[in-house]
């Protein structure tokens, strides 16, 4: 007890770092995963990037589970942690989109609503997907990708149209 509270004044403040260290891992694993689609060509953005949040989620060390979770049931501090890592998240998103509308010549309209709308929907995938088998999560993957794409050439049609 004495070393936990050496570091942590209550269970609390534990769990928020955990909710943060889940948060900065998953950045890391999902920015890599749109920096190798220069790599990797005949995949979509959208599938690699989605396809790395469930191997994150699959993976053994849970991390994910409790940002996951504590989003929506979770203290009012624990509530806002995951608040803080999934605008973090929105706010990478929306600077890539910005740079990959650009260099295709697609801008995006109101690309920060964009990337609010994917990073909600991931998640929220990933609450529904986190407690099945792995072999069920598949019909759940491909109809977000689906969803993704919907948003993405959305907003490029309401930019081309110019239109709210």
């Amino acid at each position: 007890p004495n070393s936990f509270y050496r570091h942590f004044k209550d269970m609390d403040e534990l769990a928020i770092a955990l909710i943060d260290q889940a948060g900065r891992s998953l950045r890391k694993i999902i920015g890599e995963a749109r920096q190798s689609q220069s790599i990797s060509p005949n995949k979509s953005i959208i599938r690699t990037s989605t396809e790395a949040f469930i191997r994150q989620l699959n993976a053994d060390e849970a991390l994910l589970h409790i940002l996951l979770r504590e989003g929506s049931v979770g203290s009012a501090a624990f509530k806002a942690a995951v608040e803080r890592e999934l605008t973090f998240f929105e706010e990478e998103l929306c600077a890539d989109l910005i740079k990959l509308g650009n260099a295709k010549n697609k801008p995006l309209f109101a690309p920060e609503l964009v990337a609010k709308g994917m990073t909600r929907l991931v998640f929220a995938m990933g609450t529904s997907a986190m407690d099945l088998p792995q072999e069920q999560q598949t019909n759940i993957i491909e109809s977000t990708i689906v969803m993704l794409r919907m948003i993405l050439i959305g907003s490029e049609q309401m930019a081309q149209n110019k239109a709210i």
